[in-house]
């Protein structure tokens, strides 16, 4: 059986996130703040990277292009998180015509 991509696209996303997925925005605050996928969880990626372990299953992870988020899926991965990154980012979530919500995260 092949193993799960580590990369969703944005389609993907959408459709997790309308079926209540959890995601994690792995940018920093200023960069959140600027444009992010709506009911996105701001969490830069060092944290990410200090504690793992402490996600949920079935997260997906964005940043601006999908370096970062990434890096981030596979700690989570290697810590047993069942965690995706989006393939393109913020960027291409934008690019497929979507909205983003702005400020910081309350």
């Amino acid at each position: 059986m092949p193993e799960e991509s580590i990369e969703v696209t944005v389609e993907d996303l959408a459709a997790a996130r309308d079926a209540g997925a959890e995601v994690l925005d792995v940018r920093s605050p200023e960069e959140y703040a600027r444009g992010h996928v709506p009911g996105a969880r701001n969490i830069p990626l060092e944290q990410v990277l200090r504690a793992p372990g402490e996600f949920p299953d079935g997260v997906r992870v964005v940043c601006q292009s999908g370096g970062r988020s990434l890096r981030a899926a596979q700690a989570l991965r290697e810590a047993g998180v069942d965690a995706v990154s989006v393939s393109g980012g913020t960027a291409a979530w934008v690019e497929s015509g979507r909205n983003t919500e702005g400020g910081a995260q309350r």
